[in-house]
């Protein structure tokens, strides 16, 4: 697995670094780390907080449950990070943010220093967010404990698109959401699997027509499961 183009930067300001590389060490991402076709650099918000690892967080001004992370904390992260940074992307990951599609993973792999705040407890300032002009990104309509792993959610598809990650860039091509289409079934040894057969044309060795088949299973497939996508 060789790059040639530089490594892509990845900078993840949260409150628990101790959760990476995580998953991401493991399979074609961490192999990649290795070679380092991708670099992490983990900053922990805690060490910015002006009265302690304690003074982190508050109360909501207005009351309500939860606990809020504090600008300041936010501000002072953000400027050592991109004090030696000309160019960056800072995205805060969050449930209110826009949802993100594989044309945005394929945007974000495109640009230079990703900046990733992994938000917690009831989320940030809404001050810093306007004030440092955040890109609010959310990997779906849930809700999780934090933005940990959502970061890690985002960096898995982000990576495996960096040249030399994936063996084969025909892969890339076939895969689920190219084209607004869901990706057509796939089979493997024994042909015959309690008493469910493989299609006969994927035996056929007639390479066009297996391609005719599989574009219009991925029609019917993405007709049937995902309209929206469809009808685009």
């Amino acid at each position: 697995m060789k790059s040639t183009t530089k490594h892509w930067s990845v900078n993840i300001l949260t409150l628990f670094p101790e959760m990476f590389p995580g998953p991401l060490n493991f399979s074609l991402v961490g192999k990649a780390l290795k070679e380092k076709i991708w670099s992490l650099n983990l900053v922990d918000l805690r060490d910015f907080a002006e009265n302690g690892p304690k003074s982190v967080d508050d109360k909501p001004y207005g009351g309500g449950p939860g606990m809020i992370i504090k600008s300041e904390v936010i501000d002072n992260a953000l400027k050592k990070v991109t004090k030696k940074i000309k160019q960056y992307s800072l995205i805060y990951l969050t449930p209110k943010g826009k949802k993100i599609n594989q044309k945005k993973i394929k945007e974000l792999v495109k640009k230079d220093n990703l900046i990733l705040l992994c938000g917690k407890y009831e989320g940030i300032d809404q001050r810093v967010i306007e004030n440092w002009s955040m890109e609010e990104l959310s990997i779906g309509d849930f809700v999780l404990s934090g933005g940990e792993i959502a970061a890690m959610s985002l960096l898995d598809s982000c990576i495996r698109l960096l040249p030399g990650v994936v063996g084969s860039s025909e892969t890339l091509k076939h895969e689920t959401f190219e084209n607004n289409l869901l990706e057509y079934p796939q089979y493997t040894k024994p042909s015959n699997w309690k008493g469910r057969k493989v299609p006969e044309i994927l035996l056929s060795g007639n390479h066009q027509k297996i391609e005719e088949w599989r574009k219009k299973k991925s029609f019917e497939i993405t007709k049937l499961k995902r309209p929206d996508l469809f009808k685009k």
